[in-house]
């Protein structure tokens, strides 16, 4: 099993309801980033957005290696620059401590703002997502802890937004930003975002690096099957998460957009 490098092929993977999961497949180095990817919308991004890019002291060890790595003159930002992913860097203060996040060149965030999880442990990274002290904290934990090079670990999960921007930082409300949605309009006023995710640990600071690639396509060019797997996402979270996907506002559209595909009707 693989991870491919947009939204069709990513959506398999990617969890759509129940309980939190990690969901890993482990990757070839060939799988690790995207081949020869359009680096012109990055690098607008972090143009536009010089905080985009924070690198704590305890980084820069592992900057300075992931660059050499990747035969990249520079360090975080031009890394990033130079690839489609946002690249992450997870430290430890000591042998057996939590892993923080001292590191991050993030062009593309999905409704985050780096500033305010610098330096912070991954259980307090993942504060917003209902659920994950409770399921996942744990196995997060364990797992950074026992990653060892060069082994290369990928997940992905799935978004519907209202928005193709590849940097999605909405600050509307909700209601609001899906109010045009309907179950005739869906395919073209609806998008899915997914996070191509990956992990792996570099060989001499013992960093963690943590890539996240973004893909989107509008809801109507997926096949039938990726339609009706989203839709399974409209209802497939509890109410905690539903909420933060803001689910409530395009369920209904979702779903009937799904359900006409399925019956073969003619939907926009």
């Amino acid at each position: 099993m693989t991870l491919g490098f947009s939204v069709e092929t990513l959506l398999p993977d990617a969890r759509v309801s129940g309980p939190l999961r990690m969901g890993l497949v482990r990757l070839s180095e060939a799988e690790w980033l995207q081949a020869e990817p359009d680096i012109a919308p990055r690098a607008a991004a972090f143009d536009a957005n010089p905080d985009a890019v924070q690198v704590l002291p305890e980084a820069r060890a592992a900057e300075s290696e992931l660059a050499a790595m990747l035969g990249v003159d520079g360090g975080l930002e031009q890394v990033a620059r130079a690839h489609w992913e946002d690249f992450c860097i997870l430290t430890q203060d000591a042998p057996g401590t939590r892993f923080r996040l001292t590191g991050a060149a993030v062009a593309f965030p999905t409704d985050w703002h780096l500033a305010e999880k610098m330096g912070r442990p991954m259980m307090e990274v993942h504060e917003p997502i209902d659920g994950y002290a409770e399921q996942l904290a744990a196995g997060v934990d364990r797992f950074l802890e026992g990653l060892r090079a060069p082994n290369i670990f990928g997940r992905t999960n799935a978004f519907v937004m209202a928005s193709d921007a590849w940097r999605y930082m909405p600050a509307d409300d909700p209601a609001m930003r899906f109010a045009h949605v309907t179950p005739d309009n869906a395919g073209e006023t609806l998008f899915v975002r997914c996070e191509r995710e990956t992990l792996r640990r570099l060989p001499r600071s013992q960093a963690v690096v943590f890539t996240i690639g973004v893909q989107v396509s509008p809801l109507g060019s997926l096949s039938d099957g990726a339609v009706a797997r989203i839709a399974q996402s409209a209802g497939g979270f509890g109410a905690g998460e539903g909420n933060r996907r803001a689910a409530p506002h395009y369920a209904e559209a979702l779903t009937a957009y799904a359900s006409r595909r399925a019956e073969g009707r003619q939907v926009a």
